[in-house]
């Protein structure tokens, strides 16, 4: 083979190995993927993924903000107040629970203490609203 064919050869690889702008070009496209694959799995779902038979629903927001709004069927177990564990140990610790609040910091710590306490199958609904929209059920006012 002539002398400049490695030569060549060797140039194009080492090209490549330095940022052209194909590889850049291919690493903008990869990082773009995953953003979007990303945020993609952050996202509400739009139709609703419902809730298994027999799941318990508690909203462990004060009264008063309950009154406001809950899901249909919902207990209200207020998690700020002082019997919350008292309420929480009359309920079937292997039951399923769909646990949210305001904004899911609340229906968080209620996993957090019932979890301490022995129950296994919990699910954070956050919000009312993604908690309605996550499980299919209404929003109610009494």
């Amino acid at each position: 083979m002539p002398p400049g064919v490695f030569g060549i050869v060797g140039t194009a690889h080492s090209s490549w190995s330095e940022r052209s702008p194909v590889k850049k070009i291919f690493t903008a496209i990869l990082l773009v993927f995953g953003v979007t694959l990303g945020v993609a799995g952050c996202s509400s779902p739009s139709e609703p993924v419902g809730l298994a038979e027999g799941t318990v629903i508690i909203d462990v927001r004060t009264p008063g903000e309950f009154a406001t709004g809950h899901l249909e069927g919902a207990l209200n177990i207020d998690v700020q107040s002082a019997d919350f564990a008292a309420q929480v140990n009359q309920l079937d610790p292997a039951a399923d629970y769909f646990i949210y609040c305001r904004s899911g910091n609340r229906s968080g710590q209620a996993i957090a203490q019932m979890s301490n306490m022995g129950f296994t199958s919990m699910v954070n609904g956050r919000s009312v609203q993604q908690a309605s929209d996550y499980s299919g059920v209404a929003v109610v006012t009494d």
